[in-house]
């Protein structure tokens, strides 16, 4: 793996099948960003917090392995990126828990997440309010310079920096303080309804979708009869294609949606073959290698910096 100057971690959560609207509006450009040798990078598939949506070994195992797959098959370079669990490293929740001691509940009470559910009247666990220390653990671990997250997740990166200062107040300077890469410019993308696409409104179009469910997906394309354009369909488009490189093909055909719902099928499909493709090809075995690799990595690092903690906070000793 090549030498970078910076370091970078992020994780992603395995919440099962990803649609197109995840890779335009975000897998893409971490991909791409990860890819470019500028960092060493660390991502890890966050499985502990994954645990507070997803209480079923089997899902869990399914949708770990099936992360890593999709990343690899979107182009995600193992031999640029270590890849782990965050389960495997046991200085998370370690880490986490020394976090808890020097942070108070109304701190952890002003997170958007936690306002959120509280506004719902959700019966939230202890999981889900503690998640910003572990998170915080998550990314101070690695002494990374810089986090990417979306613009709804730049409060974590401020209650990692927060918790590292008061830490490094209380017991000697020990961690890093790292900065957000906000991604900008985030492409929603609309679903089959016109909605923003998302797995809860079921108006996906599956990113490593089938030949037939793409069919499927696409021609249930919500339209407007009295329009020359199909507005959703050509939202889409505009995805794959260059406005410049479309415009001839809706002119041309003008309020025949059927022909421009198969022109756009076949450039779904052409650019999802190969990743489906990709995908298929990676076995199980494989991407339990890639894991435990990535583990090698990250467990010395979290383990040195981990044994720094400790001896700060007067527990390790001999």
């Amino acid at each position: 793996m090549a030498e970078a100057n910076k370091r970078l971690v992020s994780g992603v959560k395995p919440t099962g099948r990803p649609h197109i609207g995840n890779y335009f509006g975000a897998m893409k450009q971490f991909v791409d960003l990860l890819n470019t040798g500028q960092y060493e990078c660390f991502v890890f598939v966050a499985d502990y917090h994954g645990l507070n949506f997803i209480q079923n070994a089997e899902i869990m195992q399914a949708n770990i392995i099936d992360l890593v797959s999709d990343y690899v098959a979107i182009g995600l370079n193992p031999a640029q990126v270590h890849l782990y669990k965050q389960s495997d490293i046991a200085e998370h929740t370690e880490l986490a828990w020394v976090f808890d001691t020097i942070t108070t509940m109304p701190y952890l009470m002003r997170a958007h997440a936690y306002k959120d559910a509280e506004a719902k009247d959700k019966e939230i666990s202890v999981g889900a309010f503690n998640y910003p220390m572990l998170m915080a653990a998550d990314i101070l671990l690695y002494s990374p310079d810089v986090v990417p997250v979306g613009q709804d997740q730049k409060q974590h990166i401020e209650y990692a920096r927060d918790t590292a200062q008061k830490f490094n107040r209380i017991f000697g300077d020990t961690f890093k303080l790292p900065n957000a890469i906000i991604k900008e410019d985030v492409a929603t993308v609309p679903g089959t309804d016109g909605r923003k696409m998302s797995k809860s409104y079921g108006n996906t179009i599956p990113l490593f979708g089938t030949r037939e469910e793409i069919v499927k997906a696409v021609m249930g394309i919500v339209t407007d009869s009295g329009s020359d354009i199909p507005e959703h369909v050509y939202a889409i488009h505009k995805l794959l294609r260059s406005e410049a490189e479309l415009a001839p093909l809706y002119e041309a055909n003008k309020g025949k949606y059927k022909i421009l719902k198969e022109a756009l099928i076949e450039d779904l499909d052409a650019m999802i073959a190969p990743m489906r493709t990709h995908k298929e090809a990676l076995s199980r075995e494989v991407i339990i290698q890639i894991l435990k690799d990535g583990r090698e990595v990250a467990k010395e690092i979290a383990s040195a910096k981990m044994k720094e903690a400790r001896e700060k906070i007067g527990v390790e000793f001999y």
